[in-house]
């Protein structure tokens, strides 16, 4: 049987989707996320032998799955993704699970569940239709990407080490392509120290933290250029309106296209540590995600594949580097045959109106199915 054919129902997949959305699994609420991978490993238990590995640095677990196989052992193909989402519990409030048309809406239904229930999926109507993949299929679902997965990218290396190719269903391009590479991300904590005093009697005596914050991040994102962008997306300072704040810590981020780029942009922004008018700022670089270069041969042979599947099914597959991290960073630097953003079309992730076309849900499950039967 023609696994392109399998009976994959957008309704069917949608209900069984919308428990996963429903179920709000934040990066840093590990209880949530663990909720999350129960509703995950229900679903692949009837097929699988999972394993639930327990978190640590006070993220939640993640989950594997290792499907029966003759040649259980040897190197087959993982399917890669996280669980966490970057909605804190309670946005189901302002962003509930709901269809229109074409389109529903619901906390990390683009990034990257639906993807993930996707690829779910086509593993059960495989197993339903009685076909055997050619390799072996292993699934791991991670609770801390959206973080920068400091947590489990040993796990992820790990597994993609004993694997032969990785699938990684994050949400499609904008055209529904794959991407074939990514750029490179570090993340960076910041710190200004002042001194504190009373706002009201005596504010000439403070050195205001968060002004002295607020001047660096101007500087810290004036400095985004053509190939290396650099950004602050959370800042956390003050206690009490009528006294100068002596902390302000904050997070940055910079995003570059080569390693080159990547070093460049370390290098500077580490540099503007030090301190200014009785104020001292200090940067601690956090997690990174490297390059995952372009156009490896492994990773084209496995883009010709899909693109090929792609027709077949009725719609071109384009192919790129993109920004934006994922786990697909680490096992594409590592060298293992990659290919991400398989999951599911859609716009809006990271936002309140992050939503999905239904009618891809079908789509992505074929092309997933399709990847699992024809790699060898």
């Amino acid at each position: 049987m023609n696994p392109l054919n399998l009976p994959f129902d957008a309704e069917a997949m949608l209900a069984g989707l919308r428990p996963w959305i429903e179920c709000e699994s934040p990066s840093y609420d590990a209880s949530a996320v663990n909720r999350m991978m129960d509703l995950a490993a229900y679903e692949l238990a009837a097929g699988a032998m999972v394993e639930r590995i327990p978190g640590r640095m006070g993220f939640g677990g993640s989950l594997r799955a290792r499907f029966p196989h003759a040649d259980e052992g040897k190197p087959g193909i993982l399917i890669a993704g996280h669980m966490d989402t970057v909605h804190p519990v309670g946005t189901l409030k302002v962003l509930p699970f709901r269809r229109e048309g074409d389109i529903c809406y619901g906390p990390g239904i683009m990034d990257m569940k639906g993807g993930n229930y996707v690829s779910v999926e086509a593993i059960r109507q495989l197993a339903r239709a009685g076909l055997q993949t050619p390799l072996p299929v292993t699934v791991l679902f991670t609770p801390d990407e959206e973080v920068g997965t400091p947590s489990t990218r040993e796990l992820i290396e790990a597994e993609a080490a004993r694997n032969k190719y990785v699938l990684v269903p994050e949400p499609a391009r904008e055209d529904g392509g794959v991407v074939i590479g990514r750029y490179a991300i570090a993340r960076f904590n910041l710190r200004t120290t002042g001194k504190p005093s009373h706002a009201g009697a005596r504010l000439a005596d403070g050195r205001s933290a968060i002004a002295a914050m607020a001047r660096r991040i101007l500087e810290i994102e004036a400095m985004t250029g053509e190939d290396c962008t650099f950004s602050v997306g959370v800042v956390q300072a003050g206690q009490w309106v009528n006294c100068v704040s002596s902390l302000c810590e904050a997070q940055a981020l910079t995003m570059a296209k080569t390693q080159e780029d990547l070093d460049d942009g370390v290098a500077r922004l580490m540099n503007l540590a030090g301190e200014a008018d009785g104020v001292e700022f200090t940067v601690t670089r956090g997690v990174t995600r490297p390059v995952w270069p372009p156009d490896q041969p492994g990773t084209m042979q496995m883009y010709e594949l899909a693109r090929e599947i792609a027709g077949e099914i009725g719609f071109d597959l384009s192919a790129g580097s993109a920004g934006g991290g994922s786990d697909g960073n680490f096992t594409g630097y590592m060298g293992v045959p990659t290919l991400d953003s398989l999951g599911v079309r859609g716009k809006g992730l990271h936002t309140l109106n992050e939503h999905i076309e239904v009618s891809s849900l079908v789509e992505r499950a074929r092309l997933m199915a399709g990847m699992l039967m024809r790699l060898a």
